[in-house]
């Protein structure tokens, strides 16, 4: 790991061996002590040593406590996934006074169009004329549960 050496004015200058591996600041402490080496801010250059050493970084393992759970990666495809969510309620313009935009997942292609309403019949027109006919059928088609997106 890393033993001790001694650099001006008693202050010890760490450096890593093979033999040792990597590991964190205690053990490496504990390994300098081992070796017959010791001065009263040992604990805190061992861990200031690893902070900074690249090395020890990359081969330091991840405990038991900090490890996450494996979560399954969703392969999408482009055009598979689409958020979908309107803008508005602007100042009326050539009698629109909402946006619908659509946004694809993967490319971040977006799709929008202007409409007097916000109503579900102008949703499923814009989604077959602009998203099935150009794209086809998408997997999912994400929106966060706005009632105009809800079939009555």
């Amino acid at each position: 790991m890393c033993s001790g050496r001694r650099s001006h004015r008693n202050t010890p200058y760490l450096s890593c061996l093979t033999g040792w591996g990597h590991h964190g600041g205690v053990r490496i402490a504990a390994k300098v002590l081992q070796s017959d080496y010791y001065w009263p801010s040992l604990y805190k250059d061992a861990d200031e040593f690893v902070d900074k050493f690249t090395q020890c970084q990359k081969q330091g393992g991840v405990s038991k406590r900090h490890k996450l759970p494996l979560m399954p990666i969703l392969e999408v495809e482009l055009f598979d996934v689409w958020r979908i969510d309107f803008m508005g309620l602007f100042m009326s313009s050539f009698g629109n006074k909402y946006i619908l935009v659509a946004v694809d997942y993967v490319s971040k292609w977006v799709e929008a169009i202007a409409l007097p309403n916000n109503e579900g019949k102008s949703v499923v027109q814009f989604l077959k004329r602009y998203i099935f006919a150009r794209f086809g059928t998408p997997r999912a088609i994400i929106s966060y549960g706005e009632p105009h997106f809800c079939n009555k």
